[in-house]
């Protein structure tokens, strides 16, 4: 398993797309045959020509398979680009992946026809892109949550466009301005899904004893606003701000363990209170489900996707080698949110080596947490592909 990555930020289409073709000739062996799949992630500049150059990586030869979209920021080699024209492609060649194209209409009518055609899904890994303005996101998983155990599914929304019709969904040679596009992967490829979102646990675990819709009334038989009070005044100063700054809570998904620690937590926003010492968050929620308050700040989300990047599931097997991966960030990140440029792609070269990354920052990112799939925030989702090492 080899991969390869090239990324232009030429603005136009046509120069773009000559130096992708160069950097990919510099690469040893990335002409003996096609990839299997390519990824595609276009600046909003190059919206009307994606269609064309996909179907030329196809008529090339160089490629099986295309996915792609269109993003605020286009992640490449090294570089976060926000705002300016940019191309970046990556590409994979494995020589036992299965692949199957997906193509999901908007509105999601016929999901359920779409999923089930998805062969293996227990065993599979979907990379899925959608249409933050066509597309039923949350109906979509929950079908593949609760029809298809097993499968992860990692991408996120595009986010080139501000209206409808403004994006580009690429699949096959095709371009579709909604609905979603998909490739499922599957066979002896090592993907590991990793989610970052960015936040630390304060306190400690409590139990929701009384809740309707996403409205907690009590944590461990007491006015839930009580409990959050009891666990401000025991924390230190610095994690005191960043309360101020904006409170999140972490339900825990998969209630049947010991202990829970970073990445147990699907984590969501705390959106007010009232005087009745109730809290509403950003997410139902239901009585016996564990949660614990968390903090986010830039520092924390550096924390946190260093330490995820490194943390492996126990399922996983030890001695694998990092040969490329792919990034969905959250437009809320980057330069608005850390202190310095590229922050999400140029962790991940620190921790998992100089290998080729390409995404884009989304309007919504998936990921896998406690065996379900989720869409996040502020989150950096991350698929590493994988090889045994020697």
């Amino acid at each position: 398993m080899k991969c390869v990555s090239a990324l232009s930020t030429a603005r136009s289409a046509s120069t773009a797309f000559h130096q992708i073709l160069e950097r990919l000739a510099a690469e040893p062996g990335a002409d003996d045959e096609p990839a299997d799949f390519t990824l595609i992630f276009s600046s909003r500049h190059h919206a009307p020509v994606l269609g064309k150059l996909s179907q030329a990586f196809l008529e090339q030869d160089r490629t099986k398979h295309v996915l792609g979209c269109t993003g605020e920021a286009i992640v490449g080699d090294d570089l976060e680009v926000e705002n300016k024209p940019a191309l970046a492609i990556w590409s994979l060649w494995h020589p036992s992946i299965e692949i199957q194209p997906v193509r999901f209409d908007p509105g999601g009518g016929p999901l359920r026809q779409a999923m089930g055609a998805l062969e293996k899904p227990a065993e599979s890994t979907l990379i899925l892109l959608a249409d933050p303005f066509s597309f039923g996101i949350g109906d979509c998983l929950k079908v593949a949550n609760d029809g298809f155990p097993g499968l992860r599914i990692i991408g996120g929304m595009a986010s080139g466009a501000a209206e409808p019709g403004g994006n580009r969904l690429l699949l096959d040679g095709e371009a579709f301005t909604d609905g979603a596009v998909a490739l499922r992967l599957s066979g002896p490829v090592g993907v590991r899904t990793v989610v970052s979102q960015g936040c630390r646990p304060i306190g400690r675990t409590m139990l929701v004893t009384k809740a309707e819709q996403n409205i907690i009334r009590e944590l461990g038989r007491r006015p839930a606003l009580e409990a959050l009070r009891e666990v401000f005044t025991d924390l230190p100063e610095e994690d005191v701000e960043k309360v101020q700054e904006g409170l999140h809570i972490g339900r825990v998904i998969n209630e049947y363990q010991e202990s829970f620690h970073r990445g147990d937590f699907l984590v969501r926003n705390v959106v007010g209170a009232d005087e009745s010492g109730s809290i509403q968050i950003s997410d139902l929620i239901r009585v016996g489900q564990t949660i614990q308050f968390h903090v986010r700040d830039a520092e924390t989300a550096d924390e946190d996707l260093r330490e995820s990047l490194l943390m492996r599931p126990k399922r996983d097997p030890g001695g694998m080698e990092p040969v490329g991966a792919l990034l969905f960030s959250c437009n809320g990140r980057g330069t608005r949110f850390f202190k310095t440029p590229n922050h999400d792609v140029s962790t991940i070269h620190e921790v998992l080596g100089p290998i080729p990354v390409a995404g884009f920052f989304a309007m919504g990112e998936f990921g896998p947490i406690g065996g379900q799939n989720f869409v996040h925030g502020f989150t950096a989702s991350v698929a590493v592909f994988e090889r045994p090492s020697i």
